[in-house]
C-alpha cells in the first residue's frame, strides 16, 4: 500500500459514524441500567423499613 491509499482509508474511517451509534446506544444503555439500579436499591431500602415499622406495629413492640 501507499502513502495516498493509507491516508484515504484513514479519512474514510474517520468520517464513518456507523459505529459511533453503537457506542451511543451501549453508554446510553449503561445509564438506564444504573439508574434503574439505584432507584430500586433506594427503593428497596424504603419498602424494608415500612414493612418492619408495619410488623412491629401490628405485634405492639417497638422497633
Amino acid at each position: 500500500m501507499n502513502m495516498e491509499n493509507i491516508k484515504a482509508s484513514l479519512i474514510a474511517f474517520i468520517k464513518d459514524d456507523a459505529g459511533l451509534t453503537i457506542v451511543e446506544y451501549a453508554v446510553a444503555g449503561g445509564l438506564i441500567t444504573l439508574g434503574a439500579v439505584a432507584a430500586f436499591t433506594t427503593l428497596g431500602g424504603n419498602v424494608s423499613t415500612t414493612i418492619t415499622s408495619l410488623g412491629c406495629a401490628i405485634q405492639g413492640t417497638p422497633c
